[in-house]
C-alpha cells in the first residue's frame, strides 16, 4: 500500500497536476472499497477419511427448498481455500457429503442432527435406554455452531446465561443458518433485531405510555444475547449500567442525577432493585418509570 501511494505522489509531482493526485486517491479508495465489500469468507475444512466435499451446488438435486433460500443465507459465503476452491455452506456444517451423495442419501452426512440430543437421566447422564451406538451418533445442534463460534461457547460457560447447553433452547431458535441473516428478524430497521427476544419477552413488547428509549437501540444495549457474569445477563452491573446513559453531576459532595439528588439512593442498590425504577422496559402509569 505505502509503495502504491510513493508512485502516486512522484508521478504528482513530476507532472505537476493536481488531477492526476485525485484520480490516484479516487483509484485508492475504489480498491479499499472493493476489499471490504467481498461477500465470501474463506475457510479451512477438516479432512475425513474416505469422505470429500462435493460443494452446496450438489446438495440442490435433492434439497431444492433449501437450496434455494441458502443462496441468501449468511453461511452460504463460506468457501473452502486452496486450488479447488468450492463454495462449501452445506458442508461447512454437515461435513463431507461425497458419499452421502453417491449412496443416494443413504449413508448420511458426517454431522447429522436428525437424532437429536441424547436422553439424560435425573443424574444427568444418557439414557440408559438408548444404545451406545444411538448415543454416540446424537449431537446436539449447538455443538457443531461451537466449533467454528468457539467465543460463545465460553460465553455459555458463564453464571448468567440462556439455557442452551442444558438443552431447553438450540441456536436455531434465535438463529437461522439456511435462509436471510443469521439473525432471526434482522432487518435494517433496529426494532426487527428486538422480535427474537420478544418472541419469548412478550410483555416487554409494549407499546407503553411511558416507554424507556433504550429500547429503541435495541435489547442487547443492556443485556448480553448468550451470557454474562451479571444477573439477567447484564452487560454491566447495578448502576453502573444506567450511568452509561443517564448524565450524573457531583456538586457539593452530592450525586445529581437529572437534577435530583440521589446520593443517598444509590446506596440503597441498584436503580431498579431499590424500589425506585422497577419498570425498566416501559411504564403505563409512571414518567419516571417507577411502576
Amino acid at each position: 500500500m505505502r509503495t502504491f501511494l510513493q508512485k502516486i505522489t512522484a508521478l504528482a509531482v513530476r507532472w505537476g497536476g493536481r488531477r492526476l493526485m485525485i484520480g490516484g486517491g479516487i483509484v485508492l479508495l475504489l480498491g479499499v472499497i472493493s476489499c471490504t465489500t467481498v461477500h465470501r469468507a474463506v475457510v479451512v475444512l477438516p479432512a475425513y477419511p474416505g469422505a470429500k466435499y462435493v460443494g452446496s451446488k450438489e446438495c440442490e438435486q435433492c434439497h431444492e427448498e433449501i437450496t434455494k433460500t441458502f443462496a441468501t443465507a449468511d453461511h452460504a459465503r463460506l468457501v473452502a481455500s486452496g486450488p479447488n476452491a468450492l463454495a462449501a455452506g452445506c458442508e461447512s456444517c454437515h461435513g463431507p457429503c461425497g458419499a452421502h451423495e453417491d449412496s443416494g442419501g443413504e449413508i448420511k452426512p458426517p454431522y447429522s442432527f436428525s437424532s437429536g440430543r441424547p436422553r439424560l437421566n435425573s443424574f444427568g447422564r444418557v439414557s440408559l435406554a438408548q444404545s451406545p451406538r444411538a448415543a454416540e451418533s446424537a449431537r446436539a445442534t449447538e455443538q457443531v455452531c461451537f466449533q467454528c463460534h468457539a467465543d460463545v461457547r465460553g460465553q455459555f460457560s458463564l453464571p448468567n446465561h440462556h439455557p442452551v447447553p442444558e438443552g431447553r433452547m438450540s441456536c436455531m431458535d434465535c438463529h437461522s443458518p439456511h435462509k436471510a441473516s443469521v439473525y432471526k428478524g434482522g432487518g435494517t430497521s433496529l426494532l426487527t433485531e428486538n422480535e427474537s427476544c420478544l418472541a419469548c419477552h412478550p410483555s416487554q413488547r409494549g407499546p407503553q405510555v411511558f416507554e424507556h428509549e433504550a429500547m429503541r437501540e435495541g435489547c442487547t444495549v443492556c443485556h448480553t444475547a448468550h451470557g454474562s457474569v451479571n444477573a439477567k445477563m447484564l452487560t454491566a452491573r447495578n448502576a453502573t449500567l444506567c450511568m452509561k446513559c443517564h448524565f450524573q453531576q457531583v456538586s457539593g459532595g452530592r450525586i445529581l442525577i437529572g437534577g435530583s439528588d440521589h446520593t443517598v439512593r444509590l446506596q440503597q442498590g441498584t436503580c431498579w432493585n431499590a424500589g425506585c425504577h422497577e419498570a425498566v422496559h416501559g411504564s403505563r402509569v409512571s414518567s419516571s418509570l417507577r411502576f
